[in-house]
Parts: structure tokens; C-alpha cells; sequence
């Protein structure tokens, strides 16, 4: 069985290029907007994608809503520059400043792949994942870290021990840039991401 995803959408420009344009718009199976997240069952989903840049003050009051969503086994996935900290447990992250021109002056963003045979990576490479990030994650006791910054922490990591579910979490903002029409790496992490997420198993 495919699993059934749910993407947030806050009403934004760059989400609805996301999720509403032919590019994507046959992985998701619902489309929430953010506003209305109290009012609809997630029942029927298996991954529920908290998309890049919702505000987090949006989410807090939905706190026990995304750990029953996790307690029944799901997959939740989330996206930078959402302030997971705030409204889900188990989820440490630090700002990092952000160096939007190290490509220009010659730099690197010193990530690296820290699981190079996590399955993610058969969908993208460590370029598909490189523009700038946000902030770095310390990941939970269990966890993996798929992409790591310097000696800092994890931009991408996979924890399947902290709940009964699964969290994928990340500083990266993918969505926004790719529907802000800038930043060609961001549109092939997409092209990547979304067709892995639809090869997880579903709940049971």
C-alpha cells in the first residue's frame, strides 16, 4: 500500500506552487490549511508534512494533536523554519546564522552525509540538500542524523525510538524557495523527498 500524505498549507505563495501546481500536487492526498487544523481528523493519513516557514504560533495549541498523531504510529515530517521546539517534544534545535552567499564567495556550508545508506539517499544526493540552513538540530538518544553541519548537529535526521511513530525533521526550507522560483537545489530535493516519502510504509 502507498501511503497517504497530508501537507499544511498556511496560505502562502510559496506553498501553494508547492502543493497546489501540477509538479507535486499528485503526492498529496490532502491539503490542510493551517487554520483549520483543529477541525480536521488526520485519521486518514499516514505522514502529515508540516510544511517549510508555518508559523509556529499556529501550531502550539495543536501540541496533543501531532503526538496522537505520532502515538498511532504515523509519520510526522517536519519542515525548517517552523519552530518545532515549541510545539513538539523531543525536538532541540539552535539557530545557526545563515550564510545565503557562501556560494559566491567560494565557501562551503561544511554538511555532510552522516547514514550514506539511509534510503533518503537513493532519492537525492548531498548537493540536492546544499543552499543554506537555519539552525542545527541536537538529535534524540536512538535517532539518525542523515545530513550533519560541522562538528554542530544534524540539519536532517530520522527518529523512529522517541515515539511510536516516526519524525523526520529538518532546518531546510525547500518549499519556500522552490516556490519563491529561486535556488534550483531546492526543486530537486523535492523531487527527491516527496517520491521517498511516498515509499514509507504506511500506519498500520
Amino acid at each position: 500500500m502507498t501511503p497517504r500524505i497530508a501537507a499544511l498549507d498556511s496560505g502562502t505563495y510559496y506553498h501553494h506552487r508547492t502543493l497546489y501546481e501540477p509538479r507535486y500536487r499528485g503526492f498529496f492526498d490532502g491539503i490542510i490549511y493551517t487554520r483549520d487544523l483543529g477541525t480536521i481528523p488526520l485519521d486518514d493519513y499516514d505522514t502529515l508534512i508540516v510544511s517549510c516557514r508555518t508559523d509556529p504560533s499556529v501550531l502550539i495549541g495543536h501540541r496533543d494533536k501531532f503526538a496522537a498523531f505520532l502515538d498511532s504510529g504515523r509519520t510526522l515530517v517536519v519542515m525548517g523554519s517552523t519552530g518545532p521546539g515549541e510545539w513538539l517534544s523531543d525536538v532541540e534545535w539552535h539557530f545557526t546564522p545563515t550564510n545565503f552567499w557562501w556560494w559566491k564567495e567560494g565557501g562551503s556550508l561544511g554538511l555532510h552525509v552522516t547514514a550514506p545508506d539511509h534510503p533518503l539517499f537513493d532519492h537525492i544526493t548531498l548537493a540536492d540538500a546544499t543552499w543554506h540552513h537555519h539552525g542545527h538540530l541536537i538529535i534524540p538518544d536512538g535517532a539518525v542524523s542523515l545530513i550533519d553541519v560541522g562538528d554542530l548537529g544534524s540539519i536532517l535526521y530520522d527518529d523512529t525510538v522517541s515515539s511510536k511513530g516516526r519524525k523526520i525533521v529538518t532546518t531546510l526550507d525547500p518549499m519556500y524557495h522552490h516556490g519563491s522560483h529561486f535556488m534550483p537545489a531546492t526543486t530537486r530535493f523535492l523531487d527527491g523527498f516527496l517520491p521517498y516519502l511516498k515509499g514509507l510504509a504506511p500506519a498500520k
